[in-house]
């Protein structure tokens, strides 16, 4: 009797053997920080997990998505470890790693590069009825110009000093930009700041309410391309915005752009596996947001201030891209 239960556990741990994945109990997780859901960074990090996900069996690699507060906490997180990977403004990066702004003095010397994404615009938006035409309008005024953490606050506070404001000069509001447009809409702001590709859900919402709204040119600032590397001349097409009262013709403004990092303590092979899986699938990627139309795979690797990490510069040699 015994020698036959012997003999059936023995079976019964073959069958196991045979059913179970020899990747099973392997599968590592990564988290990727996003921003908020009405932004194009909660998409993008989406669109990244999607194109990885389905390798999941090859790689052994899970993603998921999180909605964060934008750049500054992503960079904070990956440096922390609570998060792989972040999606971040490339002048966040740049701060980062040179140690100044909200990193004054400490340089995240971890921190790595990925690949950059699409384009960002700093979008200044404006009640109608409230006159304001230019940033130099804002004085006296009522606007958001981004929660702590965000990337956009840096970026509203370098667009009113590029136009002679302070922060002294209007009545700042610092909330997420998720929730600026329903502000805007009930007169409790009369403009707010919103540094975002486009089309961007946030600024159709802005648009659709029974408030009419501009997006206002920002012009006037080519101090900042002299002193910040990483901003550069954009123009926000406004035929993503038929509500707009000035839907017509494209607004001109400035902006950065999204990158994806990590840090120096993520596996190569999981970066390398990432970004093998975005580029080898580009034109994929390219239709999961029409923020995306204008990549192309060199233009990814430009904009990156932080040092490529080893995993994806591996890809990138294969490739041919470096």
């Amino acid at each position: 009797m015994k020698k036959l239960l012997y003999v059936a556990m023995l079976l019964c741990l073959g069958y196991m053997l045979t059913v179970v994945p020899a990747s099973a109990g392997k599968t590592k997780f990564v988290t990727i920080g996003t921003g908020g859901i009405t932004g194009v960074y909660y998409p993008t990090g989406g669109a990244i997990a999607k194109i990885v996900n389905k390798k999941k069996d090859v790689y052994g690699i899970r993603a998921t998505v999180e909605s964060t507060g934008g750049s500054v906490f992503n960079v904070n997180a990956v440096m922390a470890g609570d998060l792989e990977f972040g999606v971040v403004q490339s002048d966040r990066q740049y701060q980062a790693m040179e140690g100044i702004a909200e990193w004054d003095g400490k340089p995240q010397k971890k921190l790595r590069a990925v690949f950059s994404i699409h384009p960002e615009s700093v979008t200044l938006v404006a009640g109608a009825d409230t006159g304001i035409k230019g940033i130099k309008d804002l004085k006296g005024k009522k606007v958001n110009i981004g929660n702590p953490g965000s990337g956009q606050l840096q970026n509203s506070k370098d667009a009113l000093a590029a136009a002679g404001l302070t922060l002294d000069d209007i009545d700042a509001e610092k909330v997420k930009a998720a929730e600026a447009p329903g502000l805007l809409q009930d007169g409790r702001i009369d403009a707010f700041f919103y540094t975002v590709g486009h089309p961007s859900g946030a600024i159709k919402e802005a648009c659709a309410g029974a408030r009419k709204v501009n997006i206002v040119p920002i012009t006037g600032v080519d101090s900042l391309y002299a002193q910040y590397p990483y901003y550069a001349p954009s123009v926000i097409p406004m035929k993503n915005y038929p509500s707009a009262a000035n839907a017509g013709a494209d607004v001109p403004s400035f902006g950065v752009k999204a990158t994806f990092v990590t840090s120096s303590d993520v596996p190569d092979d999981v970066v390398y596996a990432i970004t093998k899986e975005v580029f080898e699938n580009f034109e994929e990627f390219k239709k999961l947001h029409p923020a995306y139309a204008v990549l192309t795979k060199e233009g990814m690797l430009q904009g990156l201030s932080a040092p490529i990490h080893p995993g994806a510069m591996k890809y990138y040699k294969e490739a041919g891209l470096k």
